[in-house]
């Protein structure tokens, strides 16, 4: 138990670690929504844009991406460290990295942004800082990995008893009594005083 929850911590400090550049690519591949400010509040400029839904999509994407390559490597090591650690971390890890990255994400000219809601004139445009809408994307990270490290673990254990199966279905012929034509030799001794044909010496 000492050693798997050693590796748990270990795993789940590295993967959340993660969140971070997870949060800056999404301020860089999302797009930000145009606001006009209008007494001292940031009103949308266009009421039917997308980039709110577009922004919470790219958030999922990456997440789960970056759930998938955890739960790739989480299988690998799974050999030789302790499964139960990597599958914690995995959950617990993948969760902190995912609102970690929602956080190092959102963070990114929020400042910026409510100076100008503060300062600028009616009518001026600004963009906005990312932010998530449909919050239960944050699980997309921890959900992927492990369910991409259990689609793992059951196709090798079908590999594994596929082979054994296999092996099993070769070996069924070999170890059986000598056969000639379909017949068994006849390896009874002869009986004592006698020869094979029981006739008198």
């Amino acid at each position: 138990m000492a050693g798997q929850l050693r590796i748990g911590v270990a795993a789940t400090l590295v993967i959340a670690v993660l969140g971070v550049p997870a949060g800056l690519l999404w301020t860089t591949v999302a797009p930000r929504t145009t606001y006009v400010i209008a007494g001292g509040k940031a009103l949308l400029g266009d009421p039917e844009s997308q980039t709110l839904i577009a922004a919470d999509g790219w958030f999922a994407v990456l997440t789960a991406c970056a759930g998938l390559l955890c739960g790739v490597v989480a299988y690998a090591l799974a050999g030789r460290l302790r499964e139960m650690g990597l599958l914690a971390a995995l959950g617990v890890g993948g969760t902190a990295a995912g609102l970690i990255a929602w956080w190092a994400g959102s963070m990114v000219g929020r400042s910026s942004f409510q100076h100008v809601v503060r300062t600028a004139r009616d009518g001026t445009a600004a963009k906005g800082a990312l932010g998530l809408h449909a919050v239960g994307v944050v699980i997309a990270w921890p959900l992927i990995a492990l369910v991409v490290f259990g689609l793992l673990e059951a196709l090798d254990v079908a590999r594994r008893e596929s082979r054994a199966t296999a092996g099993d279905a070769r070996g069924g012929g070999l170890g059986q009594g000598d056969q000639v034509g379909g017949g068994q030799f006849d390896l009874q001794a002869p009986p004592s005083g006698g020869d094979v044909d029981r006739r008198e010496p």
